[in-house]
């Protein structure tokens, strides 16, 4: 590949109703539209009237707004966004994201001065909006470690403290890095690598889709490539937390995932 300032990005956001896209959508355009080849696509999943009528004031010739009418997940928005995709890159961003002009330039730039060809990822370091590290960048899954952290007695996850540490990967250091798991919240991809894997399995309506990316890409002989000298914002809903019919969701999706990659439980 050619690797010049003729390289291209689509930026992929798939939303709900969520309230956060419009600082997503603002930081996008403050800090990358006009500065870059980047075009942004939005797909809504069938989101309220109003949502809608406020979201299509973006649009432009930079933005397009796509309107599903159903709500088919994650991974279906960010498909379909992929078919109408036509760019070197494919920039999976959550609609809780800022993103900022600092990070996107050091990423951008890694892909224009990536010798490697196997890498056909790269992620971010994830904070929150206090600034505090996400710790989402996993090495390995399994059953025991994900439902740890939804146990709300403190003193068990005191005594598996250090367990919990080692799966969300906390000792990871300052150093890119090939990592194994990026989260879905934020992934820089190459689109035909992408497009070759046939994109998310839309089976996973959400959680794990990512994972799921994740696993397919290395399979396929690629890894991914941790930069944590990119630094996003992320929001960070965790409805899986907050409601019992996202923590439903969530258990499907794990039952899923693990069915086909293979039950690990610790």
């Amino acid at each position: 590949m050619n690797k010049t300032l003729n390289q291209t990005v689509t930026i992929s956001i798939v939303t709900y109703n969520s309230q956060y896209v419009f600082k997503t959508l603002d930081s996008i355009q403050t800090t990358v539209l006009g500065r870059y080849p980047v075009k942004v696509l939005v797909h809504d999943n069938g989101s309220e009237t109003d949502y809608i009528a406020q979201l299509k004031q973006y649009q432009s010739a930079d933005i397009e707004i796509i309107e599903g009418h159903d709500n088919a997940g994650f991974g279906h928005g960010h498909n379909a966004n992929l078919a109408l995709t036509a760019s070197d890159y494919f920039l999976i961003c959550n609609p809780d994201i800022i993103l900022n002009e600092s990070a996107f330039k050091v990423m951008f730039e890694t892909w224009l001065g990536q010798e490697d060809e196997s890498i056909a990822m790269l992620t971010p370091k994830i904070v929150g909006p206090d600034g505090a590290v996400q710790h989402l960048v996993r090495q390995r899954l399994d059953v025991f470690d994900y439902m740890l952290r939804f146990v709300p007695f403190k003193f068990v996850k005191r005594l598996f403290a250090k367990r919990l540490a080692a799966y969300e990967c906390r000792d990871l250091t300052d150093e890119r890095q090939v990592i194994k798991y990026g989260s879905g919240a934020f992934m820089f991809t190459k689109t035909e690598v992408i497009r070759a894997i046939d994109g998310f399995d839309e089976r996973f309506f959400m959680y794990f889709e990512d994972n799921d990316l994740c696993d397919r890409i290395n399979q396929s002989g690629h890894q991914i490539l941790y930069v944590p000298d990119a630094v996003v914002t992320h929001f960070y809903g965790m409805a899986s937390h907050r409601s019992f019919g996202g923590f439903k969701i969530f258990i499907k999706s794990m039952v899923q995932y693990f069915n086909k990659w293979g039950w690990r439980f610790f």
